[in-house]
């Protein structure tokens, strides 16, 4: 079935707030013929898909709406970086006014962070509003002159926050922080407390101000954290002289050289050269490895010895920086459910404390004795000030992206903040056993030969036959009979699947697998019993041998499951195709108790499924495997993590988390960094909500004045976002 949607990213030049992030994803997402509306607010970028028949309707729509919410906010289209024309299309002809090293950085800051002179422009609009207000509190001159430089003091606070309001009433958006701020000042005037109400406009902007400067520093030091895109290649021309070049420029087959120092700017094979490599940047383990002549090399290593020179063989975009950082960046896209249930709770909470407020300001002078209507509008106002929730809307993504960063820089790509935050439900951890606890680098150990074959003769059979399989049991084999094998002698070659191979071999027919193969044959053979995983063989119908093939347990695979369990792992359990000698004796050792043997990978699914069935609703299960010959089971496991990412499309393809090393000790690693994540997060909502509720009280019983509130909101926000940022360390 064809796929009839078209991906879309923009990004959103100017973005001020989270607030209003969330608002363009919305109303993006209510446009007929857009699905999968996405705001990632720390990335300033806009996902939708559109059907590709209608599509030069709908982005015209999509332009149009953005202008009508945010008319400050320029959409670019994301890989070029030009804008977007009225038609929804890339503008012709643009030249952006950028460095050139903008094109390696999108995270530009926002609000009055765009830049050193909008941080100028901004403070001089300050100092200016500061020298008319004191000079308005304490000059000599008469009422109205006074009242004029109160004026002037205004709107040089903030007269940018009442053309917004104005706007976005006449665009339909009413409860927002530019409207709330507006009224709220304005009431102050009507009741005659001018220096109050500039003060409050005034501190809100400061507050704003930190605000962006706090956001933009927690971009800045995310995108530090994964500053692992090369800024140039040294490209080798034909007559052995180099050229520094963009990396995006190489192309496949062309040849590079990299210096020690120097970043590996794109995948490739090393044709010249041996020296070791700092892998740290892609697995987050500084653990240095030996290249040569005819090995791979990713972009993203550091060369730290001798000189090499690499034959591409990965064009820039396809490289593995770019895609790990494409991970990273839109993994905030899929929203975790407390992102999701704050932005649904701040679309309510405004209004309802608008209607609050309204309520505060008429009701009690009908009802109370004394109470006077300017009074009680005073408190209505504190209400107004206090009811903006970019407290929680602003610090919530930012802790969730720092998190994915933090969980980034120590090798494990998280593909969204909704399964960082699943990790704290994790109860159920179902295994795999090759490539996952053990190396999955197979040794033939002792082979057994019936009368008249000789030892070596099986191994040259078995090799024969599995010399087209990509099994690491079946490379072992190869390995070990370390012959060249001449591809004429097999024929009519078929995998037959969790079993083995059959094939013709000098026109006999050989079966090679396990003991299930030779039974669905009906072939009797001696069976095997050392510990090890058994390879049987068979010619003609009849048993000639079997060999034993050993797997080694990895290092840190019992601490693993030790760590598992002190993280909040209630069941652990290991799924193989192998056999139930060899998986029981694995899991015994590393302190498995529940094991499924002798699986085929059709069983390893229905089994899995079965695990499931045993979880809570609110409990999660987690697949871990190789993410190659797993994928069925990734697929339907709650959260599908993949070992040895390093170098595997497949796998980064495949799973929900991805580890870049074979280190199984990382699944924790990841938990721990979704436990301080969640922490955070929740520090931070409960901090805002206490100080909100508290000034909403103090407001409304008279204790509490506009300065102090508006010190409380824009205040929280800095804060919040101050304490998100620490998950960067964690």
């Amino acid at each position: 079935m064809t796929n009839n949607k078209k991906n879309h990213e923009w990004l959103l030049e100017g973005i001020d707030c989270a607030n209003c992030a969330a608002k363009i994803e919305q109303a993006v997402g209510k446009i007929e013929g857009v699905t999968n509306s996405s705001v990632n607010f720390m990335t300033k970028t806009l996902q939708f898909e559109v059907d590709r028949n209608h599509e030069n309707e709908t982005l015209p729509k999509v332009k149009k709406r953005i202008a009508q919410l945010e008319p400050g906010v320029i959409p670019l289209t994301k890989q070029t970086l030009q804008p977007v024309s009225k038609d929804g299309v890339e503008m012709e002809g643009y030249e952006e006014k950028k460095e050139e090293s903008s094109h390696h950085d999108h995270s530009h800051s926002h609000g009055h962070s765009h830049g050193d002179a909008n941080i100028k422009k901004a403070v001089i609009r300050l100092v200016l509003t500061i020298v008319l207000l004191f000079t308005a509190i304490f000059s000599p001159f008469s009422e109205k002159i006074t009242f004029v430089l109160y004026v002037l003091a205004y709107i040089a606070a903030g007269y940018d926050v009442v053309m917004t309001a104005v706007k976005n009433i006449m665009n339909g958006q009413v409860f927002d922080e530019n409207f709330l701020m507006t009224i709220a000042t304005m009431s102050a005037f009507y009741i005659q407390q001018y220096p109050e109400a500039v003060a409050v406009m005034l501190f809100y902007q400061v507050g704003e101000l930190f605000q962006d400067i706090a956001v933009d520093k927690s971009r800045r030091s995310i995108a530090e954290l994964m500053d692992i895109r090369p800024d140039y290649a040294n490209l080798k021309n034909e007559d052995g002289s180099t050229k520094k070049v963009d990396p995006e420029s190489i192309e496949i087959g062309d040849t590079i050289i990299v210096q020690p120092g120097e970043k590996v700017p794109l995948d490739g094979k090393v044709v010249v050269g041996s020296s070791t490599v700092d892998t740290a940047a892609l697995t987050g383990e500084s653990i240095p490895r030996k290249v040569a002549a005819g090995e791979q090399v990713l972009s993203g290593f550091i060369n730290q010895g001798g000189l090499l020179e690499v034959e591409v063989e990965k064009i820039f975009k396809e490289s593995t920086v770019v895609k790990i950082l494409d991970l990273v960046e839109n993994a905030s896209g899929r929203k975790a459910p407390t992102e999701n249930f704050i932005t649904k709770f701040a679309r309510y909470y405004t209004p309802i404390v608008v209607v609050l407020a309204v309520l505060l300001a008429v009701v009690p002078p009908l009802l109370i004795d004394g109470a006077t209507f300017n009074e009680w509008l005073y408190r209505a106002s504190i209400f107004l000030v206090i009811s903006c929730p970019c407290a929680l809307v602003v610090s919530i993504p930012v802790g969730f992206f720092g998190g994915i960063g933090s969980a980034s820089r120590k090798g494990i790509l998280v593909k969204g903040s909704n399964f960082l935050e699943g990790l704290n439900d994790l109860k159920y951890v179902v295994m795999d056993k090759t490539g996952t606890v053990t190396k999955g680098k197979f040794e033939v150990g002792s082979i057994y030969a019936v009368e008249g074959y000789a030892k070596e003769e099986i191994l040259e059979i078995a090799a024969l036959a599995e010399q087209y399989s990509t099994h690491p049991i079946a490379s072992s084999i190869k390995e070990a009979y370390g012959k060249k094998i001449d591809p004429a002698r097999l024929s009519d070659y078929e995998e037959v699947a969790g079993h083995g191979v059959q094939a013709t071999i000098d026109a006999r027919e050989v079966l090679v697998g396990n003991s299930k193969l030779l039974i669905g044959k009906q072939i009797s053979f001696k069976e095997n019993n050392e510990l090890g995983t058994i390879i049987y063989v068979a010619v003609d119908g009849s048993f000639i041998g079997s060999m034993v093939i050993g797997d080694q347990i990895k290092e840190d695979a019992k601490e693993t499951i030790t760590q598992l369990h002190q993280a909040g792992v209630e069941h652990i359990v290991m799924l193989t195709g192998d056999s139930k000698a060899v998986a029981e004796s694995v899991a015994k050792e590393i302190g498995i108790k529940e094991v499924y043997a002798e699986l085929l990978p059709q069983d390893k699914v229905a089994k899995l499924e079965e695990i499931m069935q045993r979880k809570q609703p609110s409990e999660k299960v987690a697949f871990v495997g190789d993410g190659i010959n797993d994928t069925p089971v990734l697929a339907r496991s709650d959260i599908g993590f993949a070992m040895g990412g390093l170098g595997s499309d497949a796998a980064i393809e495949a799973a929900d988390i991805v580890i870049m090393d074979d280190q199984p000790s990382k699944i924790a690693v990841s938990m721990k960094v979704a436990k301080e994540t969640r922490k955070i997060v929740w520090q931070n909502i409960i901090f805002a909500m206490a100080v909100k509720i508290m000034f909403l009280l103090l407001g409304a019983f008279g204790v509490a004045t506009m300065w102090e509130a508006v010190f409380a909101d824009v205040g929280v926000t800095v804060l919040a976002v101050l304490n998100a940022m620490r998950i960067i360390n964690k």
